[in-house]
């Protein structure tokens, strides 16, 4: 018997290897390569000759086609075949295979024609209230955390933003307009609105502008055009409404923004009981105008009326009128008209899901938290009478944001996005999650420059300042420095006294000039304009430390620590090593030798991808060389880590000793190799994704 060819073999082995590892996401091309015992650069090689992809599309394609496989012959739902093959995200999945195959992965198998047959390529229905600026606000991390672990082209005008990609379906509602001569109507008509973009948002083939972005607009002098500009979008919805005794009058037109004509119209008159069929109409007729491709899933999961009891609906609208005044009378003025909502409805899925995230919100900057008993259990409420609720599983997902357990945050909002691809309100807040709390730089990067597509106009000039500021430290902890240098100018650009960005920007431009004696010029001009600000003053101390000037790196850090004590305050644990070396060099050694011990105690319950390169720094502080180059071993095999590891690793006076280890540049060499690596991967995929 013949040997097979060289290239089958691999490609063969290589699929063994994958099939063997299917429902781990994390799976990737340093994966496979460890597995087939190659280096990362050698598996892309060969990818490339035998198979004419990249290894990432390898992997990808390889998991697509045991997806058929398994939608053909099994029971399974596409979310659960989603995950199976090992994709995070079952949108992601849907758009990955619609793709590959030509048609949506719930077309597959038993049933589906007849499903198709029955419904076509129509659209869908109500969710009503959708993102509020308060939710907007989880998605902006907290900028402590912005150079989490340092060891851990000009100004651009709104209208020519980088990054965004054209996207043909792409729609704004615009606010409605109340025609009644009663103000206290005009919660009514902003529910219209709130269901109109709420049914669109539930269809992947469009991109639909978040309610945060086009609320700007709602008294504009501005035309269609310019609108349809700044919102980087192809159709507008206009509509006004009013509500009469029993009557709901509506009228709505799509508009096409490129051409500045109506292509769909219509006034309706409806009983108030109709109010849902109504909803529901609007958007098959919009889906249809612009013929957007709908599935039979994303029908059904539109045709479900959030509630059969108007007067419990009718609560609901007043209670999400009050949230969207952003303040915390707000929150406490919506409460109580949930909880009637509810009175009125005990099964209403969506008031106790917003009951639940009004409450996380209230609770949110407190210390001693009140309210983690009532949104867990209004959470759960919402998920016993509607599992598949974006609102829902945003509600549990809060509930564990709350209580710390961040990981089990993620499948919520993952399904969540499936069941809602353009809700922003999802994203921001995964975008958060991977920006500090489970650290992830590709899919932090991945998360925002998806909420900046769906927030790309915020309601005011700071709020959008922020969301600029956010992209701009996601690109440059991936290593997008030059895309991070615009954002940060968009950022002042809107807002030039946010006093963040220029922090974020000082180290941009590090990573351009290297340059540290300017670096720390502009960060001390910060720290002039706010003498206490903590992250400024370990910056400036830690920027001294890297100069090796330990005189004035213990003035700042002596500052800095002892407002730490004195409060009581547990920031910024990854520095005590720091803090530690300035001590002792100025011979404190006391406080030295309890400031390393406080390091040594956060690397053992640190349990984040950079705990590796945490234990190595202590390890060679204690002098144990050997062990340290192993953890750094180990933490090059770590993937999507901050770029400020790579920049300012060398530069730490820690490891001065380890330089003349045998193994330190292969190792450093290793680490630099993974990163760039990932970002190469990464770029990749996003292109893909069309968000780059």
């Amino acid at each position: 018997m013949q040997d097979q060819p060289t290239g089958l073999k691999f490609t063969e082995q290589a699929k063994a290897i994958i099939l063997e590892h299917l429902s781990n996401e994390n799976f990737g091309v340093s994966e496979l390569a460890e597995a087939m015992h190659m280096s990362r650069s050698n598996l892309l090689r060969k990818c490339k000759k035998h198979t004419a992809l990249s290894a990432s599309q390898f992997i990808r394609k390889t998991r697509l086609e045991e997806a058929m496989e398994l939608l053909k012959e099994s029971e399974l739902t596409v979310s659960e075949v989603s995950y199976q093959v090992g994709f995070g995200s079952s949108s992601y999945f849907i758009k990955c295979f619609r793709e590959l195959y030509g048609y949506p992965p719930g077309e597959v198998g038993k049933g589906t024609t007849e499903l198709l047959s029955t419904s076509k390529e129509i659209v869908h229905q109500p969710s009503s209230l959708k993102k509020n600026k308060w939710l907007l606000m989880a998605g902006i991390p907290i900028f402590f955390g912005v150079i989490y672990f340092f060891y851990s082209r000009g100004n651009t005008e709104d209208s020519q933003i980088p990054l965004i990609s054209e996207v043909e379906k792409s729609i704004a509602v615009l606010p409605f307009k109340n025609e009644s001569n009663d103000a206290s109507n005009l919660y009514f008509v902003n529910g219209l609105m709130e269901a109109s973009l709420g049914n669109l948002q539930k269809i992947e083939d469009l991109r639909v502008i978040s309610r945060t972005s086009v609320e700007k607009y709602r008294n504009t002098q501005q035309n269609i055009g310019e609108i349809a500009k700044e919102l980087n979008v192809s159709y507008v919805v206009e509509g006004s409404g009013q509500k009469m005794g029993n009557q709901v009058l509506l009228n709505i037109q799509l508009i096409d923004a490129t051409t500045d004509s109506r292509i769909w119209g219509e006034q309706y008159t409806h009983e108030l009981e109709d109010i849902f069929a109504l909803q529901n109409e609007v958007a098959k007729k919009i889906a249809d105008a612009i013929k957007a491709k709908v599935t039979p899933l994303e029908i059904a999961r539109i045709d479900k009326k959030p509630t059969e009891n108007l007067v419990a609906y009718d609560y609901f609208l007043q209670a999400q009128e009050q949230v969207s005044k952003s303040s915390k009378a707000g929150l406490e003025a919506a409460i109580p008209l949930y909880k009637k909502a509810l009175e009125e409805d005990s099964q209403f899925a969506l008031a106790y899901a917003n009951l639940a995230i009004a409450y996380f919100y209230l609770d949110q900057h407190k210390r001693e938290k009140q309210y983690t008993e009532q949104i867990n259990n209004n959470a759960d409420k919402a998920l016993l009478y509607d599992s598949k609720l974006t609102e829902s599983l945003i509600a549990k997902a809060l509930y564990y944001q709350h209580t710390g357990d961040y990981r089990l945050a993620v499948p919520h909002l993952q399904k969540a996005l499936e069941y809602n691809p353009n809700s922003s309100s999802v994203v921001q807040l995964l975008s958060a999650l991977y920006s500090g709390y489970i650290p992830n730089t590709g899919k932090y990067l991945e998360n925002a420059l998806k909420g900046i597509q769906l927030d790309i106009a915020a309601n005011d000039s700071i709020a959008k300042s922020y969301i600029y500021l956010n992209l701009s430290n996601a690109l440059a902890q991936s290593g997008f420095i030059e895309e991070a240098l615009e954002f940060a100018n968009l950022s002042l650009q809107q807002n030039p006294a946010n006093e963040y960005t220029p922090y974020l920007k000082a180290y941009i431009q590090y990573a351009q000039h290297k340059d540290l004696e300017k670096t720390l010029t502009s960060i001390k001009r910060e720290l002039m304009k706010d003498t206490m600000r903590l992250d400024l003053l370990q910056e400036t101390a830690k920027l001294y430390y890297f100069q090796r000037k330990y005189d004035s790196a213990y003035h700042y850090y002596k500052r800095f620590h002892e407002f730490r004590v004195t409060n009581g305050l547990k920031i910024y644990p990854h520095e005590d090593i720091k803090i530690s070396w300035v001590y002792k060099e100025m011979g404190q050694e006391a406080e030295a030798k309890k400031l390393f011990e406080s390091y040594a105690a956060y690397c053992e319950r640190d349990e984040s991808i950079y705990q590796p390169a945490s234990m190595a720094v202590k390890l060679v502080y204690e002098g144990q060389l050997d062990k340290a180059i192993e953890q750094y071993k180990k933490f090059a095999t770590k993937d999507h880590f901050q770029y400020w590891i790579i920049l300012f690793m060398r530069l730490d006076p820690v490891m001065d000793s380890l330089t003349s280890h045998p193994e330190y540049e292969q190792v450093l060499q290793e680490i630099e190799n993974c990163f760039w690596d990932n970002h190469d991967d990464l770029k990749e995929t996003l292109e893909e994704q069309e968000l780059l």
